[in-house]
């Protein structure tokens, strides 16, 4: 148990007997009426978020969450493994667990990965991975002073919009919450 002033980001609560992270939380002290706690939660087993406020102070629910590094290292037929760097020992992932993580998850990528109750939770990515492109089409040679952008399909397949200088088989860094290009990486 814990109080809504204890709550951080990536925290774990029980809620009507399910699990939902944290994404985002604000204390609010209006001028007038007592503090509340405005928090945006995701559950962890759908995916699906929602907004919901706690007075403060309150007591909540929270799960017992053992986060361990891993390394993912490759697909065996839908199944994604993965081996913990403490041990070597081998875990496969449904897709479902794993998410939108797979779009940013090359062979031999450390990640963290959420157990509650020996059950595999989800995925957690480091803020920013380099991945190589693909396929681009190539920039057009007036367009390159222009802020444009291209769609670009990277290794991993998923596609995202780079900077028109960019081509075929260079490496971009990745933000892995947003899925957009942060930078050209030599």
């Amino acid at each position: 148990m814990a109080t809504t002033n204890d709550l951080k980001n990536g925290m774990v609560l029980v809620l009507d007997k399910q699990l939902w992270s944290v994404v985002e939380f604000q204390h609010v002290k209006p001028g007038k009426g007592p503090a509340f706690v405005r928090t945006k939660l995701k559950n962890v087993m759908s995916g699906k978020g929602i907004d919901k406020t706690f007075n403060a102070g309150v007591k909540v629910e929270t799960a017992t969450v053992d986060r361990r590094d891993m390394q993912y290292s490759y697909l065996d037929g839908d199944m994604y493994v993965f081996m913990d760097t403490s041990n070597w020992e081998q875990t496969s992932l449904a897709p479902e667990v794993v998410g939108d993580a797979k779009d940013f998850m090359v062979e031999e990528q450390d990640v963290v990965v959420a157990f509650h109750e020996g059950e595999a939770l989800f995925v957690e990515l480091p803020p920013s991975v380099v991945l190589e492109i693909e396929f681009t089409e190539p920039g057009l040679q007036g367009d390159r002073s222009s802020g444009g952008t291209k769609p670009a399909t990277l290794t991993t397949g998923r596609e995202i919009q780079v900077p028109l200088f960019l081509d075929q088989g260079e490496k971009v860094k990745v933000d892995t919450r947003t899925g957009d290009y942060l930078e050209r990486v030599k």
